[in-house]
């Protein structure tokens, strides 16, 4: 997903991929990775060969941030 404002329309069962959590926190892949070994950041979900995380625990994850 490209585009953020799409992500608010999303239902909380979707999936998102490193990219668009990486726009959502506002810094670069490599980033979202480091915060992942250091469990600030929900765990994804493997689909076969892809990550994704859900939307809904990528939600709470922002508001809890803040």
């Amino acid at each position: 997903m490209n585009d953020l404002s799409e992500f608010d329309r999303l239902p909380n069962a979707a999936h998102v991929d490193v990219h668009t959590v990486a726009a959502l926190y506002g810094c670069k892949v490599p980033t979202i990775w480091a915060r992942l070994r250091r469990k600030e950041i929900p765990e994804p979900r493997k689909f076969g060969a892809h990550t994704r995380w859900q939307v809904g625990e990528i939600r709470e994850a922002l508001k809890a941030k803040n």
